[in-house]
C-alpha cells in the first residue's frame, strides 16, 4: 500500500498534478523534497519530473485555468502556479554536451536517463502522486538507508560536468549530519578542485551561503579543508573551527570569523559578489571593539545606539565567538533592547532661536551627547531645557550663533 506524500493534500498541487496528467504526461515528484520525506526531515520545495515537452506543459496548465511561467524554458522548466502556489516542472532531460559550467540538453521521455544526469544517488529518488517510490538507478535507497552521500556513477564524471557539485557535495553533507564522507568522491574533488575558479562567484556564494546556514558546519568545512577545496576559495581563511563558537548559525558572521578581519572581509566580499548590504554587514561586524562596552550596561546601550543596534548585536556575536567573556545580563539586554528615538529635531532647535546652518547640528549634536551620556532617561521637555541651556553656553564663549 502506498500513501500520497503530504503535499498532495494542497487542492493546488492536485490541480497542477491533475493538468499534466490530463495532458497524457506521466509525474513524479524528484528531488530533495522526495529525499527529506523519506529520511523524515521537513521538506521544503516540491518539484515535478514529466515526460510532457516544455510546450506541452504550458498548454495543458493554461487550459486548466493555471498559470505557466517559462522559467528555464531551454532546459525543460516550466513553473506552474495555481493560486498562488508555484511547483517547478521540468522535462525529462539528457545532457548532451557540458563544460563543467552549463550543460546542453535534449527532451527525453527516460526516467533512468533522466535519474543518471543528477549529482548524487539520493537525489535520484522520484514518487509518483500516489506515493510510490522509484529508483531508476537501484542504489538511491540504500545509500538513503545507509546515509551515504555518494555521486551517481563515476564522481570524476559528475565532477567534470558540473563544478558546482563540489560544493554541494559538502553543502548537503553539512544539512544532512551525516557522518560518513565519501572516499570516491574526496579523492575526486580533491583532484578538480581547481575547476572552481570556473565557477561564478554569485554561484559560489549561494552555495555557501546555505553550507553556513547549517546548525553545525564544521566537519564539512573541515573536509574542504583537507580536499584543498578551501585553500582554493578561501586562501585567507582562519581555521574553521572558529565558527563553532558563534551563538547562532548566521552565514554572513560564519564568513566573517574565516575571514578574521576586516579587511579580508571586504576582499572576500567583492571577489565573491556579496551585495553591497551583506559586504557592509560582514564587513562591520569585525570593526574591533573595546570590551569594555560589552560589560558594561550604560557603555553598551550608548555603542548600540551610536552604532546601530543590529551591527551591535553582530560585533558582540563576534567578541563572544572569539572568547570575550560577555556578561549573559548585557547580552540579554542587548538582544531585547530597543533603542528610544531622539526627542528633538531640526524644527526645536529653530524655535529656539537658532537659524538654519550648522550651528543647529552643532547645538543638537550636544544635547544627543547628553542624553545618551544620562542613559536615555531625559524626556523632551528636559531635552528641550539642555537646547536652551546649549544655546546659551554657545552665546557665552562668544560663537554667536546666528539667531532666526
Amino acid at each position: 500500500m502506498t500513501t500520497p506524500p503530504p503535499w498532495m493534500d494542497d487542492a493546488r498541487c492536485r490541480r497542477i498534478v491533475d493538468a499534466l496528467g490530463a495532458a497524457g504526461g506521466e509525474v513524479r515528484f524528484v528531488g530533495g523534497a522526495v529525499r527529506d520525506l523519506l529520511l523524515g526531515r521537513a521538506w521544503n520545495e516540491v518539484d515535478i519530473a514529466t515526460t510532457l515537452r516544455p510546450e506541452q506543459t504550458a498548454r495543458a496548465l493554461e487550459a486548466a485555468g493555471l498559470k505557466a511561467v517559462p522559467t528555464g524554458i531551454d532546459h525543460g522548466t516550466v513553473t506552474g502556479i495555481a493560486d498562488g502556489y508555484a511547483i517547478e516542472i521540468t522535462t525529462l532531460r539528457a545532457d548532451v554536451e557540458t563544460d563543467g559550467r552549463h550543460a546542453v540538453v535534449a527532451f527525453s521521455t527516460d526516467w533512468s536517463t533522466d535519474a543518471a544526469r543528477r549529482d548524487f544517488t539520493v537525489n535520484a529518488l522520484s514518487m509518483t502522486p500516489d506515493g510510490r517510490i522509484h529508483d531508476p538507478l537501484g542504489t538511491g535507497l540504500d545509500d538513503l538507508r545507509a546515509r551515504h552521500l555518494r555521486f551517481i556513477g563515476r564522481a570524476e564524471d559528475r565532477i567534470a560536468e558540473d563544478r558546482l557539485r563540489i560544493l554541494r557535495f559538502f553543502r548537503f553533507h553539512a544539512e544532512l549530519g551525516w557522518a560518513f564522507l565519501d572516499r570516491a568522491g574526496l579523492d575526486a574533488i580533491a583532484a578538480q578542485r581547481d575547476g572552481l575558479l570556473q565557477l561564478s562567484a554569485e554561484r559560489v556564494w549561494r552555495e555557501m551561503r546555505r553550507l553556513l546556514a547549517v546548525p553545525d558546519p564544521v566537519s564539512s568545512l573541515q573536509a574542504m579543508q583537507a580536499t584543498g577545496v578551501l585553500a582554493v576559495l578561501l586562501p585567507e581563511a582562519a581555521p574553521v573551527e572558529t565558527v563553532a563558537a558563534l551563538p547562532t548559525p548566521d552565514p554572513q558572521l560564519r564568513l566573517a570569523l574565516l575571514a578574521g578581519t576586516a579587511d579580508r572581509a571586504d576582499q572576500i566580499a567583492r571577489r565573491w559578489k556579496l551585495s553591497v548590504a551583506e559586504r557592509e554587514r560582514t564587513v562591520g561586524a569585525l570593526v574591533l571593539v573595546e570590551p569594555a562596552l560589552f560589560t558594561d550596561r550604560k557603555a553598551a546601550r550608548a555603542a548600540a545606539w551610536r552604532t546601530g543596534i543590529d551591527r551591535f548585536r553582530d560585533r558582540l556575536a563576534i567578541a563572544t565567538a572569539r572568547g570575550v567573556a560577555v556578561p549573559a545580563e548585557i547580552t540579554r539586554m542587548i538582544g531585547t533592547w530597543t533603542p528610544p528615538e531622539f526627542p528633538l529635531g531640526g524644527r526645536d532647535a529653530m524655535a529656539a532661536g537658532l537659524a538654519p546652518g550648522p550651528a543647529v547640528g552643532e547645538a543638537l549634536r550636544a544635547v544627543e551627547d547628553w542624553w545618551i551620556d544620562g542613559d536615555f532617561q531625559a524626556d523632551r521637555p528636559a531635552c528641550l531645557d539642555r537646547l536652551r541651556t546649549v544655546i546659551r553656553a554657545m552665546e557665552s564663549r562668544g560663537s554667536s550663533p546666528p539667531r532666526g
